[in-house]
């Protein structure tokens, strides 16, 4: 199936095979020809890791200086007050034990669960339905945690998790279409940093080895990674 009108007067904004500097990939995103609806920007890395050693897999969660521009539905599994103090830092829905049941009765209407390490118990036998999707609570992203008000503030806030692929990859939303150009780097150059940071020990050679920037419907713009490679 061949690529849209709009998909091939995109293309022809940039130079396919260059590498441009962060900010220049930006621009040029920001001036592509559009569809009417505000699309996501997303970026993508090809990491230098082995995605078949536990110890570098990488995961994590940061909240992003000018958020996602999405309003996030949050809930929490909590209980006394912990639930209390969840639901009054604005969580959609606070609960336990019915809260669970409707899950497990197929009810998926949020972006991010919360749980107090008490609650996992009982969120873990719903691993089959919320792994797949990404909904685990998990330590490393903040989101199992003895202070479920302050996770669901940062979520409310824009916090975008992120996570390595079976081959190496991580995707990532850094904004939207809308954004200034100055927001989106600012919050794609958290992002970086925050894997710089996590670099895993056993990870040799280039380990940015490649990133691209897009928006929803458009191409990947490559970036030069050079920029922002230490060491």
């Amino acid at each position: 199936m061949g690529k849209s009108k709009l998909y091939q007067d995109q293309l022809k904004s940039f130079d396919q095979n260059a590498f441009y500097t962060l900010d220049k990939a930006i621009a040029i995103l920001k001036k592509m020809t559009h569809i009417k609806f505000d699309e996501t920007v997303d970026i993508a890395f090809k990491l230098g890791i082995d995605p078949k050693q536990s110890d570098q897999m990488i995961r994590g969660a940061l909240p992003l200086p000018h958020g996602i521009g999405k309003n996030v539905r949050v809930i929490v599994i909590a209980a006394d007050s912990a639930a209390d103090e969840a639901k009054s830092a604005g969580a959609d829905e606070v609960g336990f034990d019915e809260l669970l049941e409707k899950i497990k009765g197929g009810w998926l209407g949020f972006d991010t669960m919360i749980a107090t390490p008490m609650a996992m118990q009982r969120v873990r036998t719903l691993g089959r339905v919320l792994g797949p999707r990404g909904l685990m609570p998990n330590p490393k992203t903040g989101t199992v945690t003895d202070n479920p008000a302050a996770a669901v503030k940062e979520a409310k806030a824009g916090r975008v998790e992120y996570r390595s692929d079976k081959t190496g990859c991580v995707h990532a939303h850094i904004g939207k279409r809308s954004f200034t150009g100055e927001a989106l780097t600012e919050n794609a150059t958290a992002l970086i940093n925050a894997l710089l940071r996590a670099r895993p020990a056993g990870a040799k050679g280039t380990y940015i080895v490649s990133c691209t920037i897009s928006s929803t419907m458009g191409p990947g713009i490559k970036i030069d990674t050079k920029e922002f490679i230490r060491g």
